[in-house]
């Protein structure tokens, strides 16, 4: 009889927890943003390896009160804020955007650098500027897993442990398979779209502003615009890039994107969801600024 009752009760302690642990899931999902991964148990944040020759893993440990996240667009053409951007604890840049020779625009220091796997070659022809003589910048790359497994047949990743082992003082981390995958499923819960069925790739400048969100207590951001900039009659043009006078209007190559039926960034729509980010967490945008009391 005692066996009997016992078993019962584990039966419904295993049921009980079955219901909490779907009500959790589905109490995520519902809310529309999943819960951020947070902290790994050493401190670090979770979904970050360091690339190093020896393989040894090492989660990102990186925290900021204040944080200046540069966009690369020509808006920061002309800006003279540079001496504002240098005043700020950490700088986070995307890509190979250049400081040279636009100091007074986008100032000189650079804390974190968020790198697509199809920027990476950029960076291996400069290697010694980038690896040797910017050595205090935290390199972050992104890139799909047939880029970036660690298991000698991810090419971006293997050309970047060569640099590993070329500037071994490099502080240099990829993003994991799985934290690539959180960042979609924010994307699909902020959005109620599929990422990879509605034929787009997320942009740097999204893995940035995710890095940024749980990275940094506050974050400022310069020369993104909003979402509705590209409408209005009387923007101004500028850009696609601020460092390549060849580079189209920004606002064209974001609208055609936009309307990209495969491998395009959805720009637009990641700038309605950094508005919602905005109503949640310490968040400014300057350069043009946000009017986020009227959602963008």
């Amino acid at each position: 009889m005692k066996s009997t009752t016992l078993r019962r009760l584990c039966a419904l302690s295993l049921l009980s927890l079955a219901v909490l642990l779907w009500f959790g899931h589905a109490t995520t999902r519902r809310n529309g943003t999943p819960k951020a991964p947070g902290a790994d148990r050493r401190g670090g944040l979770w979904g970050y390896v360091r690339i190093r020759p020896d393989q040894v893993e090492q989660f990102l440990d990186l925290h900021f009160n204040q944080c200046a996240l540069i966009s690369s667009s020509g808006q920061m053409r002309g800006s003279g804020l540079g001496a504002e951007i240098d005043r700020i604890p950490c700088v986070i840049r995307m890509n190979d955007a250049p400081t040279a020779g636009y100091e007074a625009d986008v100032g000189h220091r650079t804390a974190v650098r968020v790198v697509s796997h199809t920027s990476v070659p950029r960076l291996l022809k400069e290697r010694r500027r980038y690896f040797r003589e910017a050595a205090d910048t935290t390199y972050v790359f992104w890139g799909p897993d047939r880029n970036m497994r660690t298991d000698g047949k991810g090419a971006v990743f293997d050309a970047l442990r060569g640099i590993a082992r070329e500037y071994p003082g490099a502080r240099l981390y990829a993003m994991t398979r799985e934290r690539v995958q959180y960042c979609d499923d924010v994307f699909q819960n902020e959005t109620g779209k599929n990422r990879i069925k509605s034929g787009a790739y997320l942009s740097t400048g999204f893995f940035a502003m995710t890095l940024a969100k749980e990275m940094c207590d506050s974050v400022r951001v310069y020369g993104m615009v909003n979402a509705d900039y590209c409408r209005r009659t009387n923007r101004s043009a500028a850009l696609y890039h601020y460092y390549d006078r060849a580079a189209a209007d920004e606002c064209l190559v974001y609208e055609l994107h936009e309307r990209k039926r495969r491998g395009g960034h959805r720009f637009i729509t990641e700038k309605l969801i950094y508005a919602k980010w905005a109503a949640r967490h310490r968040m400014e945008f300057r350069n043009p600024s946000w009017n986020l009391g009227r959602g963008h």
